[in-house]
């Protein structure tokens, strides 16, 4: 199944002033497939060992890390020579093995000519918590998210799909009548898969949906694992009560993170650690609120105001029990959790394609306070996007954004069509990964 980071992993390899790659992400993500199948693709072999798995290999880096040795002792252990500029070199799961990741910095200043890439599930919280030495100005650094719809699509096959879609958007015409069927369809499918390999695999496999909740389960029990594995026991637990809370806090009408909603007296000072980690292992996106929708957006976020959503759709979806039957219909009357998995949706597309999660909130209560889902910034513009989770598009709370802050066009993603009018651009929910 491919992936949009293999472009990414194909201008590293080019480059003539080429460092170490760290790749990041969630677990489960297919960190270790991807660049497996990269090395199979680009190089003529592949050196690899499990830094987690393989006790021998984290033995290596007790004592000497420099370069030449590790070499030896990797070239010894799969029984082959590593050529620089024909080997890749993979060190997975290094998070387990802090000197591992130490040696990527010598690597760097004395043995530039190998081709490395190291991975890890929970790098960034192993690092924080075991106050790791990273090796900072010596590796480059990508994160690799969950399937993206259009990614989803590739593996359906769907290629051609995915060109008319793209196609579409470019020239703001409306999707043939079909094609748009056919692709909110599959985006109603893809709202219970989501995006982890696995389930995907699961839903290929079996032509069903019916099991992929099972696959969804012991992802969310690997994720829980984890939180005991680099974490106290009692931040464990206040990590797990921050994480389950989730579906709840997205339930609500104002979807700003309430402590309150994880416990009975809840606050930052019990839960503010606790929320960091979900954010630094990636199994959650952080949307802050902004205190004015001002060029450049960044500066203008309130650190103490946010949304948490899940990383990934499909698992939000199964954690809040939402029945198949209601996503595939649809019915936007039937469930108002629906525009809750929308918005989800459309934040974890923004996270893939490396955009701030921001959203806007009137500080004024007369008449019903608005807002704004996303806030983006294009060049010196500011756009509002809307999301609707059905075709039911009619919002208060755009116009008068409009109204107070005349931005040049606004976004709407919904179940509707392509289409302009009265300066608002209609993108349907299929389409969010064009934005």
């Amino acid at each position: 199944m491919k992936r949009l980071i293999t472009h990414e992993l194909i201008a590293w390899k080019a480059h003539k002033n080429r460092i170490p790659l760290l790749l990041h992400g969630a677990r489960q993500v297919g960190k270790t497939h991807i660049i497996r199948e990269f090395g199979n693709t680009h190089y003529k072999n592949t050196a690899y060992v499990n830094l987690e798995t393989d006790p021998i290999a984290s033995t290596w880096f007790d004592d000497n890390i420099n370069p030449k040795r590790i070499i030896m002792l990797l070239e010894a252990h799969i029984k082959s020579r590593i050529i620089p500029e024909e080997t890749l070199i993979i060190f997975d799961e290094v998070q387990s093995c802090e000197r591992a990741l130490t040696s990527l910095k010598y690597f760097n200043e004395n043995a530039p000519e190998y081709h490395i890439i190291a991975a890890g599930s929970l790098l960034s919280v192993a690092i924080k918590r075991e106050k790791y030495s990273f090796p900072v100005g010596n590796v480059d650094s990508k994160t690799l998210y969950p399937f993206t719809f259009e990614e989803f699509l590739w593996a359906q096959d769907e290629d051609i799909l995915v060109d008319e879609i793209k196609t579409a958007y470019e020239l703001i015409t409306p999707l043939h009548a079909a094609l748009h069927k056919r692709a909110t369809d599959l985006y109603r499918i893809y709202l219970i898969v989501g995006g982890m390999p696995a389930s995907i695999l699961e839903h290929i496999n079996t032509g069903s949906l019916v099991t992929v909740p099972g696959v969804q389960s012991r992802i969310i029990n690997d994720y829980i694992a984890d939180m005991a594995k680099y974490a106290s026991d009692s931040e464990a637990v206040r990590i797990r009560a921050a994480y389950n809370s989730v579906p709840a806090q997205l339930a609500k009408e104002n979807r700003k993170f309430q402590y309150k909603v994880i416990q009975k007296g809840g606050s930052s000072t019990i839960f503010g650690e606790a929320i960091e980690w979900l954010e630094t292992a990636r199994v959650v996106n952080k949307c802050h609120c902004l205190t004015t929708p001002e060029v450049p957006l960044e500066v203008y976020k309130d650190f103490t105001n946010f949304k948490l959503y899940m990383s990934d759709t499909g698992l939000l979806t199964m954690t809040s029990r939402t029945p198949q039957e209601i996503v595939l219909n649809l019915d936007e009357t039937a469930n108002r959790f629906l525009d809750a998995i929308a918005e989800n949706y459309v934040a974890q597309h923004f996270s893939a394609c490396g955009k701030s999660l921001l959203y806007w909130r009137s500080n004024s209560k007369s008449g019903g306070q608005a807002e704004i889902d996303f806030v983006l910034q294009e060049d010196a513009n500011i756009i509002p996007v809307e999301v609707k989770s059905g075709e039911r598009v009619a919002s208060r709370s755009l116009n008068v954004f409009v109204k107070k802050y005349n931005p040049p066009y606004s976004i709407r993603i919904s179940g509707k069509n392509f289409g302009f009018e009265n300066g608002i651009k209609s993108v349907p929910l299929y389409a969010a990964f064009c934005i």
